[in-house]
């Protein structure tokens, strides 16, 4: 099953290229309940504006979890370690769905990058639980594009903590739909590709990942999970900034960034001004 949020905030599934509607006030409320009904309404998903499938209540960030990330970081000599288990929360209110433009904030920043991940959408409360649990507590799983103002956090990362520079406005792209386990089966062999302009930028595989799902949720149980948090599971090698020529693939104004999971599909979003965005110019440059 594909699960949607579309329109002013209206649930449904994608059948057969039809939305059919469900009765739930939200995505979150879906998952809270359990599931729900069709309302009997349907349209054509090309007449629906989709929007990202689920705000949640909490955003777990993990990281460090592909070591190919971290290798790449060794060949440039990034200035600071990819540990592995890293967490944080994410910033919910930066959450921008499909087609949904990605702000450039170039009074903050002048390294914009990309990084795609696979993210896993919780399917009911539960703490404290092990892996062999931990399939019981998947609703679905749905494409993230962690977007990273990298000057930012190099000097973040001097303190051990980075957040700032992944969680300012629409940098947290989300969809294009929820997709159910049963459609997925092994969520370890999937392929993953995202492409700026068309071109291929990042190119792996889920299996490549140091640790699995049902390990990454249980290790982070103990903060407690509500039904529809969304827990990512980081990035894959190939992002701009771990590139021997950084500055040619950072993000720009008119870039289109297309992120793909097998299975899942795909989660286009394209980069815009300060100025497209907000109607005037960007403030003044700030270091952050």
């Amino acid at each position: 099953m594909k699960l949607v949020t579309f329109d002013e905030g209206r649930v449904g599934e994608l059948r057969d290229g039809k939305v059919v509607e469900l009765d739930a006030p939200s995505m979150r409320e879906y998952f809270e309940r359990g599931g729900a009904d069709a309302t009997g309404r349907e349209a054509e998903l090309g007449d629906v504006r989709l929007r990202a499938p689920i705000i949640p209540k909490k955003f777990f960030h993990t990281a460090g979890n592909f070591r190919e990330h971290e290798d790449e970081s060794k060949v440039v000599d990034w200035s600071h370690e990819i540990a592995p288990w890293i967490v944080f929360f994410q910033n919910v209110d930066a959450i921008v769905g499909p087609e949904e433009p990605i702000v450039y904030p170039e009074h903050l920043t002048e390294e914009l990058d990309y990084e795609l991940e696979l993210a896993v959408v919780i399917s009911k409360a539960g703490k404290w639980f092990g892996a062999e649990e931990a399939m019981d507590y998947i609703g679905g799983y749905v494409i993230f594009n962690d977007i990273t103002a990298r000057d930012i956090q190099r000097r973040e990362m001097r303190s051990g903590v980075f957040c700032f520079c992944k969680s300012i406005d629409t940098f947290c792209p989300l969809g294009p739909w929820i997709v159910t386990p049963d459609e997925i089966g092994d969520p370890h062999d999937l392929h993953m590709e995202l492409r700026v302009n068309g071109t291929p930028r990042q190119e792996s595989h889920s299996g490549n990942m140091s640790v699995t799902i049902p390990e990454i949720l249980s290790h982070y149980s103990a903060l407690g999970y509500s039904a529809g948090d969304v827990v990512s599971t980081g990035t894959v090698s190939g992002v701009a900034g771990f590139s021997e020529d950084a500055a040619s693939l950072y993000l720009r104004p008119g870039d289109v960034i297309e992120a793909e999971i097998e299975k899942i599909g795909v989660l286009r979003n394209p980069v815009i001004s300060w100025q497209e965005g907000h109607g005037e110019p960007a403030p003044p440059r700030v270091r952050w």
